[in-house]
């Protein structure tokens, strides 16, 4: 209890959405999301590939850093697995609308991992992160397709 009374509104808000997050984890179909070292700052979020799309059968690993500036200011995400993305760089750093100017308080662990999914199925390839993925997306899309299925099966499978 006295844990607990010692938070931060921060903390005690973090806290509240990865136990929702756990309480619902057989609701949300492909995403799972753990706490790491205790850290109520500092999280592990797995989802798997979509259907029909070149990630499907892997389970991609992302962390997710909180900051004291959270709810305003959106969460530090990367994909620590290798992905064939044109969202997403070769350090891992995503491209993803809410979490630079589209980002609000409102979106919380559940909305940012649902996010990412639909990053997966639909990529933006008017806004890359890659733009040399993007355009092997954009000129031969079969050849896209096929490369990032490699990755996926390289680097994404359990």
């Amino acid at each position: 209890m006295n844990i607990i009374m010692n938070m931060s509104i921060i903390q005690k808000r973090l806290l509240k959405e990865y136990d929702n997050l756990m309480r619902d984890k057989n609701k949300i179909q492909g995403l799972k999301v753990s706490m790491l070292n205790n850290n109520i700052y500092y999280y592990l979020m797995e989802i798997n590939g979509p259907p029909e799309t070149p990630y499907e059968n892997g389970v991609f690993k992302l962390e997710i850093f909180y900051t004291d500036e959270y709810p305003n200011l959106p969460p530090k995400v990367r994909f620590l697995t290798k992905i064939y993305h044109p969202n997403v760089d070769s350090w891992g750093r995503i491209c993803l609308d809410i979490l630079k100017d589209k980002w609000t308080p409102i979106i919380q662990m559940r909305t940012l991992g649902l996010s990412l999914i639909s990053l997966l199925s639909s990529p933006n390839l008017d806004d890359p992160l890659d733009a040399s993925v993007a355009q092997h997306f954009k000129n031969d899309s079969v050849g896209a397709f096929t490369k990032a299925k490699e990755w996926t099966d390289l680097y994404a499978k359990e």
